[in-house]
């Protein structure tokens, strides 16, 4: 190879590192059902839907605010809250910290206030990346406060739960926060609140146990996961198999245990509607 040849080589790698420069390739997302690779981009704008298979891809707390709430209306509530070391679990504090360091977020819930098409709710949106969306003392203290700050305000409650349920790290006072989680919600209903509850994929244990299901309007995303226990422990335990998709929303759907399955991209609106449905009418004036 002489010279020229050479400096050739050189010049047309160097042409084409300066065309991937100026045009990036887009980052890519593999969906986990088809295995289709997406486009973080084009993954984004549908939603987080998958646009082969329609897999809904988990959310971060903070995208899900950006699907359903007002441009700029969200105020967090208890953002500083975090939880301890109850039980002395060998290894705990530092699970907590790479979690809080993966998701950004100090709990597996962020709550808050902000308001949907206009009108203000109380809002919860728990965070599938944090120990599973696990419910541990601060995630069930987060909501209590919720719940009371709400009823306080006259706020309608928007929960959007996604949950393994329990957190084991924390013993019998994980499962105490399905009592109180529980009650918050029972003495804010009676003082005539408003709670929609959206399941997402998965709602399981004892979420799905305790205020996921309480809700007076339950709805669901598609093909969401919705139970206590899984269909494997269940079929071990009563040594039966059991219907195909029994745990998933649509069945729940059809069997009457939800209300209605939402797509991704109208939750928004059928909130807002929902809301506004529930609304006090406002006195006329005029024939007072």
């Amino acid at each position: 190879m002489n010279i020229d040849d050479i400096f050739l080589q050189r010049r047309k790698r160097w042409n084409s590192l300066l065309q991937i420069r100026k045009n990036p390739p887009e980052e890519m997302k593999e969906c986990p059902v088809c295995h289709k690779k997406i486009e973080k981009a084009l993954l984004r704008g549908n939603f987080g839907v998958c646009t082969e298979c329609g897999y809904y891809f988990p959310l971060s707390p903070r995208r899900r605010l950006e699907l359903v709430c007002d441009a700029g209306s969200f105020k967090e509530l208890d953002g500083k809250l975090s939880t301890g070391n109850p039980l002395d679990f060998p290894e705990y504090e530092q699970k907590l910290a790479q979690n809080q360091m993966k998701t950004g977020q100090t709990e597996a819930i962020v709550t808050g206030v902000g308001s949907i098409q206009n009108h203000r709710v109380a809002i919860g949106i728990m965070d599938g990346r944090f120990f599973m969306g696990s419910m541990g003392t601060v995630v069930g203290e987060k909501v209590a406060r919720l719940c009371e700050y709400a009823g306080k305000k006259k706020l309608p409650l928007v929960l959007f739960c996604a949950s393994g349920g329990a957190r084991m790290q924390e013993g019998l006072f994980s499962l105490m926060q399905m009592a109180k989680t529980g009650a918050a919600v029972e003495r804010y209903r009676q003082n005539g609140g408003l709670f929609l509850s959206v399941l997402t994929n998965p709602t399981t244990g004892g979420v799905s146990a305790s205020f996921a299901n309480l809700g007076d309007i339950i709805l669901a995303e598609p093909k969401a996961l919705i139970c206590f226990a899984g269909p494997r422990v269940i079929e071990q335990t009563i040594g039966q198999k059991l219907p195909e998709g029994f745990q998933r929303a649509e069945f729940l759907l059809e069997h009457g245990m939800i209300d209605r399955i939402v797509a991704r991209s109208e939750l928004k609106e059928t909130l807002g509607t929902l809301i506004a449905l529930h609304q006090p009418k406002k006195k006329d004036k005029n024939h007072e």
